[in-house]
């Protein structure tokens, strides 16, 4: 079953359709920001498996873009909160609708039929899926937007 599943999620992010233009890590940095809050950035670097360095040249580049804003601590000046911008919101709000758009288009090619069976079999497996996730919230990380 878990090679089911890790397949299953291979061919929806191989087949998608969304461009490239964002790295996985920058996606998923957003979609945190989208639904956690604002963040430290040590936390953000920690959560996202990356060095801080790294983490504090993408937030730089994403501030730079409009996605994303800081601001200091006003307890500790030396501490540097993260929070996505509304056009942060809208980026991923688009790159969503795009996701959609093109699977909606892939399910149209199926017969009825395999597009019902489908259709049940996600509307079985999402709720436990999603209970698995907020059973191991350390790798029921948000989907990256």
């Amino acid at each position: 079953m878990a090679a089911g599943l890790d397949e299953l999620a291979h061919l929806a992010v191989r087949h998608s359709g969304t461009p490239r233009e964002m790295s996985f890590t920058t996606a998923s940095t957003l979609s945190r920001l989208e639904h956690e809050g604002a963040r430290r950035l040590t936390s953000l670097a920690a959560d996202e498996g990356v060095a801080q360095p790294s983490m504090t040249q993408l937030i730089q580049r994403l501030e730079r873009q409009g996605f994303v804003e800081r601001h200091r601590d006003p307890d500790d000046r030396r501490v540097v909160w993260v929070s996505i911008s509304e056009a942060g919101r809208g980026l991923l709000a688009d790159r969503r609708g795009s996701r959609a758009a093109r699977m909606a288009e892939l399910l149209a090619t199926l017969p009825a039929q395999e597009e019902a069976a489908l259709s049940a079999a996600v509307l079985a497996a999402l709720p436990v899926i999603r209970k698995l996730a907020e059973r191991h919230p350390g790798t029921g990380d948000p989907p990256p937007g």
